[in-house]
């Protein structure tokens, strides 16, 4: 369950869900600074222009986390670091931050930069149901008649709406990936469709922000509560996407607040005392709640708003945005590079990959050196590991495979692995710093 990976989607997970370099402000928006006061300070005292490889770490580290969950089911994952709600947050920072152009534009953007890399994906995912599955969407009862499964297969061009598969597919045994892959890789396009909502809202979630900061903040955590509670019930896969819109809503907005530089205007001790009452409030209330799935939070949408909520302040307060990686962090520059400028394609393509990572671990069993006792019980106890070991080369000839598109779909020149080494070696010739943008 996802949280991406990621100025497009590639905001929140995306380089999670990169930043757009802001552009000069419009008269229209000069005039509302002046009615509303002096501009928001920038999330703090980096260079125009340059990265903060603060919130990159957290995108990198976020999917990370997505990946790890969607192998291992650990249920803690969903609190030890609540991926989703970090992704939509640091999205939410940097629609802040482009919004100071015309909103048409910037929409305009970052659907730009989200469409073209699921494009593909889907392409491909539905070849893979229809031609090679036998899926017929025009049949499947669950997507109405036929001419309603055409249509809801246009989701898949525009993530209005969740984009259908089938829960099932195929037959038990008899194909090389079990009867659910469809909803194991389909089942995160969920992030896509919210993705979608929170940027064509942000034009007008910003304006009431800045005007009503407060209120906007917390309206949709009230929401959560009412649809948590079956106050409100909303039918369908709408009532799913008001849902998602709901739970990390207030996160999306705390990137606003982050961006505008209202979180430092707050006292740290402040700031940490209101989210661990939160969060301590939210974990009390899951305690009398749990179902099924125990501890994991995305079942249990009114905690993991409140979750998260908290567990992203603090992180937005902490934030030292960073111009570089400190210490020993900087060995993973490399990477975190590589993973905000994939973010995209990390999200999109981790969980048809795992779900390939099983049988090539059955064929271990084949191997010459695997056939005595001892070495089938070493595989048997480590096999529950070894799609998390794979599955990180698999994600690596997919950025090879299909990330470049991201780079078309931002109007660059297409790149196979855009890790950040030809800025390094301009650093060290003496060059200036370039700065990775999206």
């Amino acid at each position: 369950m996802p949280t991406t990976a990621p100025t497009s989607l590639a905001d929140g997970f995306p380089s999670q869900r990169s930043a757009a370099t802001a552009g000069p402000g419009t008269a229209a928006t000069s005039q509302a600074k002046g009615r509303a006061g002096a501009e928001p300070a920038s999330s703090a005292g980096k260079k125009p222009g340059g990265r903060d490889r603060y919130l990159d770490l957290l995108r990198s580290v976020a999917l990370v986390r997505v990946v790890a969950f969607h192998i291992f089911g650990w249920t803690w994952l969903t609190i030890v670091f609540p991926s989703m709600g970090v992704m939509f947050a640091l999205a939410g920072s940097l629609m802040a931050r482009s919004l100071k152009r015309p909103p048409v534009s910037v929409i305009r953007g970052r659907l730009r930069r989200l469409l073209p890399p699921m494009w593909l994906f889907g392409a491909v995912l539905l070849t893979m149901m229809i031609v090679g599955g036998g899926w017929n969407p025009t049949k499947d009862p669950d997507l109405g008649s036929g001419f309603a499964g055409l249509v809801r297969l246009l989701n898949y061009i525009v993530p209005i709406g969740a984009p259908p598969y089938p829960a099932e597919l195929g037959t038990e045994g008899a194909g090389l990936l079990g009867i659910t892959w469809p909803d194991d890789a389909a089942g995160p396009l969920w992030y896509l469709r919210a993705y979608v909502w929170f940027v064509l809202a942000s034009p007008l979630l910003l304006w009431a922000f800045r005007r009503f900061p407060w209120p906007t903040l917390l309206a949709p955590l009230a929401l959560t509560v009412l649809l948590d509670g079956g106050i409100v019930s909303i039918p369908g896969e709408t009532g799913n996407a008001v849902s998602d819109f709901a739970v990390y809503g207030s996160c999306w907005v705390l990137g606003f607040a982050h961006h505008d530089g209202m979180l430092k205007k707050i006292p740290r001790y402040a700031v940490v005392s209101v989210s661990a009452l939160v969060m301590a409030f939210a974990l009390w209330w899951a305690s009398g709640h749990l179902g099924d799935e125990g501890w994991n939070l995305d079942e249990m949408p009114f905690v993991q708003a409140a979750w998260s909520l908290g567990f992203v302040a603090v992180l937005l307060q902490y934030s030292p945005s960073w111009q570089e990686l400190p210490g020993r962090l900087a060995k993973w520059d490399k990477l975190v590079t590589l993973s905000n400028n994939r973010a995209v394609t990390i999200y999109l393509w981790h969980n048809l990959l795992i779900a390939f990572t099983f049988p090539i671990i059955d064929k271990f069993y084949e191997l010459p050196f695997v056939q005595s006792d001892s070495a089938v019980s070493m595989l048997d106890s480590s096999y529950d590991y070894w799609p998390f070991v794979l599955v990180w080369p698999m994600l690596g000839l997919a950025i090879v495979a299909f990330g470049w598109v991201e780079d078309l779909a931002a109007k660059r020149r297409p790149r196979l692995w855009p890790n950040g080494a030809k800025r390094g070696r301009a650093r060290a010739a003496g060059s200036p710093p370039s700065g990775h943008r999206a």
